[in-house]
């Protein structure tokens, strides 16, 4: 939308008897280089001169110059519709393409905040579809805007709903699934994203209008009510709310469409917990916000944690995503291959992310980005493949970087404040997307130089990430306390470790709905090695694996040995 013409010069409405050339050669005076001046023309009486000399044929070098005051005429053979041509955004308004980029980027921390505080308190469901009403609102408003006010303001409602009209369906299927398949979750969520961006980049190809190419991109979005009627609302979060009764319905339908029953001692359970929950008196629920999750030490490093490496994961990456255009030969090329180059990361991230984890992929890959960009600086100037080259490298890695972020951020942020924390890890690394077009449009004067930034931005935060505990195989925390004690003990032998620990399992939280159903049998037979919930094991076998199991317990008797001390008391020692 904000594409720049390739050339342009003053509009003199008194030569436009003339052809382009000759007008452009008798009213803009020329630079020693040859090429003619964007932003001055001279400034005489076109009417006088004419009226003495019909057939001018040069211009005198000795006019007076001034500055454009009736607008400019624009080389349209590449960009024929943009809002630097509609609204003359150039000389000295070229600085409001990307003042209207971070106006865009500074609704965006505001709507993640307000929706994940919406998506914690409403739900998912509604958190969701009124993200969608006001995404579709700021496009139509910006496809008829008639100056930059109000394109730019109309932009800042667009951006309220970005990255949240990303991140709430994200969440929901988060919760939607167990652990092993939170890595495919996250990468389908990702590649699919990628899927759009590269359409994006043959949409703009084919779709020069940029009224058009807006209502082309948000039109479709209208399709997404539909869901309305096939989305269920997070299970997880009915339950964290004690919306026992609908989290019920949405497990029976997620059981049967997966062909599977629900334990009937489950069922009892949740439903004696239903009656349970009606029958006592409802006291007024505590407002849950973003301070809470610093009141405790561990929880407060963590969020501060994963707010510093969102900030720097989101800042690069979206830097690179912005900046790829101005590299290489072709713009929609080089926009197409800076979003390519992310599907075989994400697949290789995929990977990555089930054997060694969150943490240790998540660092190494934003550091190894940074010092690509950082060597950018090592290769000549004119070198211009070669720097793309090391551009889509580094865009590949803070890609698959940026895949790991969202689950390693959903997973340690509690269910109680899941919405509200990566809403606020979001709201503050999106301040990094205000200031990134600014760093971007100093490319203009030396290309390298945005590069450079971004590259010790990324290579900050992945050392920072360290210190993160590990999510791997661990179930998602549903409270705050919950949250506060997970990485609680954390050391440095974990930290070095790359291929991280399977805990032992544990019971009491609903990351495991099965829980709910457990009684202290159920314990005894999980400490004894029987998995009660086995579905594959009758009852009779069940109860002989307890048998054997106390048989165990029973000749494991206790063994004392006794001794003097010196002062007389007798020491006492046991074997088990």
């Amino acid at each position: 939308m904000s594409d720049e013409p390739y050339d342009y010069w003053c509009n003199v409405p008194e030569l436009h008897n003339f052809s382009t050339e000759t007008r452009r050669f008798l009213s803009i005076p020329s630079k020693s280089d040859g090429s003619y001046n964007r932003c001055k023309r001279y400034a005489v009486d076109w009417q006088e001169i004419l009226s003495y000399n019909e057939s001018i044929t040069a211009p005198n070098t000795s006019w007076p110059v001034e500055v454009c005051k009736e607008g400019w005429e624009y080389n349209t053979s590449e960009v024929f519709s943009s809002i630097v041509k509609d609204f003359d955004l150039v000389c000295d308004r070229d600085i409001y393409p990307t003042v209207g980029l971070a106006a865009l980027n500074v609704g965006g921390p505001v709507g993640v905040y307000f929706f994940g505080m919406l998506n914690d308190r409403a739900g998912r469901r509604t958190s969701y579809f009124s993200c969608l009403a006001t995404l579709l609102l700021g496009s139509f408003l910006t496809a008829m805007s008639y100056n930059f006010w109000m394109w730019m303001v109309s932009r800042i409602i667009v951006g309220m709903t970005i990255p949240a009209v990303y991140q709430i369906p994200f969440i929901i299927a988060l919760e939607l699934v167990g652990p092993n398949y939170r890595s495919f979750v996250t990468v389908m969520t990702c590649t699919f994203y990628t899927f759009g961006i590269m359409m994006l980049a043959g949409v703009t190809y084919l779709v020069r209008d940029w009224v058009r190419m807006c209502l082309y991109t948000s039109v479709p979005f209208l399709l997404y009510f539909f869901y309305i009627f096939i989305m269920p609302e997070s299970p997880r979060w009915l339950l964290a709310k004690g919306r026992l009764e609908e989290a019920l319905k949405i497990l029976e339908v997620m059981a049967r469409v997966n062909d599977r029953e629900l334990p009937q001692s489950f069922r009892n359970k949740l439903e004696e917990r239903v009656r349970l929950n009606k029958s006592k008196v409802k006291k007024k629920e505590k407002s849950i916000g973003a301070f809470d999750l610093c009141k405790t030490p561990n929880m407060r490093l963590k969020t501060m944690l994963i707010t510093l490496n969102w900030f720097a994961n989101e800042t690069v990456y979206l830097g690179l995503s912005y900046y790829g255009p101005s590299l290489g030969n072709s713009q929609y090329l080089s926009f197409f291959l800076s979003s390519l180059v992310e599907i075989p990361s994400y697949l290789c991230c995929w990977i990555l992310m089930d054997r060694w984890g969150r943490r240790w992929p998540l660092c190494l890959l934003m550091i190894l980005s940074g010092i690509t960009c950082i060597c950018t600086v090592l290769i000549p100037e004119e070198a211009v493949v070669e720097t793309l080259v090391l551009f889509l490298i580094s865009k590949s890695m803070i890609s698959a970087s940026f895949l790991i972020i969202y689950p390693f951020a959903g997973e340690l942020y509690p269910t109680q404040v899941r919405g509200v924390g990566i809403g606020t890890s979001s709201y503050i690394g999106g301040m990094g997307l205000i200031v990134i077009p600014f760093i971007t449009y100093l490319g203009k004067e030396n290309l390298r130089l945005p590069l450079v930034v971004m590259g010790f931005l990324s290579v900050i935060g992945g050392f920072t990430g360290l210190r993160l505990p590990e999510t791997l195989h661990h179930r998602l925390p549903q409270t705050l306390e919950e949250g506060e004690e997970f990485g609680k003990n954390w050391n440095m032998e974990e930290c070095l470790r790359c291929i991280p620990l399977r805990p032992p399992s544990h019971s009491g939280s609903y990351e495991n709905i099965d829980d709910i159903a457990r009684n202290s049998s159920d314990a005894v037979l999980e400490l004894s090695g029987v998995n009660s919930n086995d579905t594959e094991k009758t009852p009779l076998e069940i109860a002989r694996l307890r048998r054997q199991s106390m048989r165990r317990l029973v000749r494991q008797t206790s063994t004392v040995d006794t001794q003097k001390t010196k002062d007389g008391n007798i020491q006492l020692t046991y074997w088990f």
